[in-house]
């Protein structure tokens, strides 16, 4: 039985300085070396082999369990749900629906500010609250750049917008995991999230459009700005304060795209803004019934996945159910009862196969509806458009598969939580860090709830000690999460495939990065003065 520590080099901050050389090694190899995301993540990938088996003693056949669980959850769900979710988009352009769907957004405003609002903000927050897992920014980058934009530009757009609803997505699971976690109250974690990460969300349109034309552009369109931002933020806060954590992103991304679609019947920016080279868009007036059709897709995919996430639907899987017999736990040898945490407990890491009642067979379902009430797709529609997805997709997602090969590796060698105890040890500043924490695990896992299973239980235990709300943490935890899903591996390789940037994530990163770390220091400082003021 090998037992982890978080401290094998006798010094706290040494060993989470050296658990922090594979995370340090893919940055660099990205940004200052440029090289491609898959040989920054082999790169990357042999540094962790090193310092996990060396560094923290682990032994080969752990290194090999949790190399292999971190594979498995690769391949499912994470591939399964962005294979589905990208072949739908493909599927609604192969079916000529998505010529309906452009024209019906240029019907609201050519100006590509606003677009932006639309689809990666409004829109987004509603894929992510129904899917999550990466499906809205593969759609909403997919979709920009079919409107016009820039693939470069669509890809960061996306990943910055999410950060107004990664903290959502999937019907809340994050919040709710965090909550479970760490043994608090999932409406007392919903109402920290408003005081924790609203006044962020409050500026991310903002942002968006200063990103897009500057100042001069938030002049321009700042009745339309403030009004998604009043709307958006407004029912996002409402629903978190009063219901929890479960319609947040559902409710505030319809509702923002109401709010935008009655503007645009009244009024228009003066000056169109559309990106240098951008094509003007194609005039095509449909009927209503057509903008209905051609959106349809979209509902059935939402339909589905609130019915996958209906308690009623997820209890026939449980433990007891009359479904359970189609979930498949398979524990991982080299992890399973040969691990010992720190704690004293025994590890009993599993690979959940659900064929059934997974997101990602959702999404089939959806593809399935979609294909069968669309009269002009053929068969080899469908096959043909699946072929073009895996093959746009492959290398984003054997980054994926290496991103979580290395990130499993670090979290059951004892790495990750050296970081998290190093951050821990400085005591009453630690609300200021705490959101860094956060930042680190969705980096490695590319998940605001895998992130929040591995640190939310540490947050609490530090909060206790230095007499800091629990809650309060444990959101600062989650809000620094959202901040790192903008530059995580796992984001950015989804978003390269799915414009068509296979081989040049270092190009989104060095995009996006300055924006990350912007909205972490903002949470931290926020994080920070919030435990003073609510002491």
């Amino acid at each position: 039985m090998w037992v982890q520590t978080t401290d094998p080099l006798g010094s706290l901050v040494l060993s989470a300085l050296v658990a922090a050389i594979p995370i340090v090694v893919f940055l660099v190899a990205l940004v200052g070396f440029r090289l491609s995301g898959l040989l920054a993540g082999l790169i990357a990938l042999i540094a962790q082999l090193l310092v996990a088996a060396l560094g923290f003693g682990m032994p080969l056949t752990a290194v090999g369990g949790a190399g292999l669980l971190g594979l498995l959850n690769a391949v499912w769900p994470i591939a399964y749900i962005i294979v589905m979710a990208v072949w739908l988009y493909k599927l609604a352009v192969a079916s000529g629906r998505f010529d309906v769907i452009r024209s019906s957004i240029g019907g609201i405003s050519t100006d590509q500010r606003i677009q932006v609002l639309l689809i990666s903000f409004a829109f987004g927050a509603f894929l992510e609250g129904a899917a999550g897992f990466g499906v809205p920014i593969a759609i909403c980058a997919a979709l920009l750049v079919q409107l016009g934009f820039r693939p470069l530009r669509a890809a960061m757009i996306s990943l910055v917008a999410n950060a107004a609803a990664g903290a959502y997505g999937a019907i809340g699971i994050p919040v709710i995991v965090g909550a479970q976690v760490s043994g608090l109250e999932v409406q007392e974690l919903s109402r920290a999230m408003v005081l924790v990460l609203q006044p962020l969300t409050v500026l991310i349109p903002f942002l968006l459009v200063i990103i897009l034309d500057g100042v001069r552009g938030l002049r321009e369109t700042w009745p339309a700005t403030l009004l998604v931002t009043i709307v958006f933020s407004g029912v996002q806060a409402g629903v978190l304060w009063f219901l929890g954590p479960e319609l947040a992103d559902l409710g505030a991304g319809l509702a923002a795209m109401v709010a935008l679609f009655l503007l645009g019947r009244v009024w228009q920016p003066r000056r169109v803004h559309r990106e240098v080279g951008a094509p003007e868009p194609e005039q095509h007036h449909a009927t209503l019934r057509e903008v209905i059709t051609a959106w349809s897709p979209f509902y059935i995919l939402t339909a589905v996945i609130l019915v996958w996430s209906l308690p009623v639907f997820k209890n026939l899987f449980a433990a007891g159910g009359p479904l359970s017999a189609l979930v498949f736990a398979v524990p991982m040898p080299g992890l399973t009862g040969s691990v010992q945490t720190p704690g004293g407990d025994v590890v009993t890491a599993t690979w959940s196969f659900t064929p059934v009642n997974a997101t990602g067979t959702a999404i089939l379902l959806a593809v399935l509806v979609s294909f069968w009430t669309t009269p002009r797709l053929r068969a080899g529609d469908l096959v043909r458009t699946l072929a073009e997805t895996v093959r746009g997709l492959w290398r984003a997602l054997l980054l994926i598969a290496i991103i979580l090969v290395l990130a499993n590796i670090a979290n059951y060698s004892g790495g990750s939580a050296s970081m998290g105890t190093a951050l821990a040890a400085v005591g009453p500043l630690f609300p200021l860090l705490a959101p860094i924490i956060g930042w680190i695990g969705v980096f490695l896992t590319g998940s605001v709830v895998n992130n929040n299973t591995l640190f939310a239980p540490l947050q609490v235990v530090t909060a206790e000690q230095i007499a800091v709300d629990p809650a309060l943490l444990v959101a600062a935890n989650t809000a620094g999460g959202t901040a790192a899903k903008v530059i995580s591996p796992q984001s950015i390789a989804i978003a390269a495939g799915a414009v068509g940037l296979a081989g040049r994530e270092s190009e989104i990163l060095r995009a996006s990065i300055w924006y990350s770390l912007g909205i972490l220091a903002a949470v931290c400082l926020w994080g920070g003065l919030l435990s003073v003021l609510l002491l």
